[in-house]
């Protein structure tokens, strides 16, 4: 079992940038908003960011090294976790920085498998054993990353079910797809599906799989596809999702989805600000660090 995870917090957040008409959030919550990567906002006691409580899962699940892949201008993120660039210590998880730097002539980053790829290069031991690799803004929980941690399968990832997932139909129906054989092997994730071509991805259980960008992964395996990832051509970043079907043309079976029925909070706008930390005061009303299972 690996105990290696990688948390990708170097995106440009541009859909949390956007204004709101909500009036529930203050003035220094639209300002972190505004400015904050994503899992930094705070929406916990005491303005403790929403990275604390994925730390505290991904602890409880039996992790030990996390690299968490900032920006170029994520010296905060070093205020929380330590500001050494290598092995900080946050309560017993061993932290180290890597830094997606943003191509000459581009004024965003690449996309997530460009991060995950900067991420290997600057620690390729990452490349000689397996690690999960999750978004920095939705909370996954113990399960999730326990599932991913323990599966005997060389890669995975986990696909939620879709009806479990508390978000509006409209938000949820952008969600990417993961298709599956009736063995659980990935065989396609399809982005932004059309309504009328949904019922085809159903799975043996008759269920539509939804991936959240949660994955274990081979570390050997994947790093050719992750170094060779075209650039995705609406979109103009280098996608993760293609980098698993690239590899999967050439190791079919390789990856397999864990299913999983529960709700992955989420911070992508500024309206869910306020849900997520309704639901951390119910779920989470105290962080006990020592807590072990």
């Amino acid at each position: 079992m690996h105990t290696n995870l990688v948390i990708l917090a170097g995106g440009a957040s541009s859909r949390m940038k956007k204004q709101t008409s909500l009036t529930e959030l203050t003035d220094k919550e639209i300002a972190q908003a505004n400015k904050r990567s994503k899992g930094l906002i705070g929406v916990g006691p005491n303005g403790r960011p929403l990275m604390d409580y994925l730390l505290y899962n991904i602890k409880l699940a039996g992790y030990k090294n996390i690299y968490i892949v900032i920006s170029e201008q994520g010296e905060l993120f070093k205020e929380f976790y330590g500001n050494k660039n290598k092995n900080n210590d946050f309560h017993g998880l061993n932290i180290s920085y890597a830094i997606q730097y943003i191509p000459k002539g581009r004024v965003k980053p690449l996309g997530t498998a460009d991060a995950l790829f900067q991420a290997v290069e600057q620690y390729p031991e990452l490349n000689t054993d397996c690690y999960t690799v999750c978004n920095s803004d939705n909370l996954y929980s113990y399960e999730a990353l326990n599932s991913l941690r323990t599966t005997v399968s060389t890669n995975a990832l986990i696909s939620y079910d879709r009806d479990a997932m508390e978000f509006p139909t409209e938000r949820i129906s952008r969600f990417a797809l993961a298709k599956l054989d009736v063995a659980d092997h990935l065989l396609d994730i399809i982005e932004k599906p059309s309504t009328n071509e949904s019922d085809k991805y159903k799975d043996k259980d008759g269920k539509l799989r939804v991936s959240m960008n949660a994955f274990k992964l081979h570390g050997t395996t994947v790093y050719p596809y992750l170094k060779n990832c075209p650039i995705h051509p609406q979109r103009d970043e280098k996608e993760l999702p293609t980098v698993l079907l690239n590899m999967l043309q050439d190791h079919p079976k390789n990856m397999i989805g864990i299913p999983l029925s529960e709700h992955v909070p989420d911070l992508t706008a500024k309206d869910d600000i306020v849900i997520v930390k309704k639901y951390l005061s119910e779920h989470y009303p105290k962080l006990d660090w020592n807590r072990s299972l």
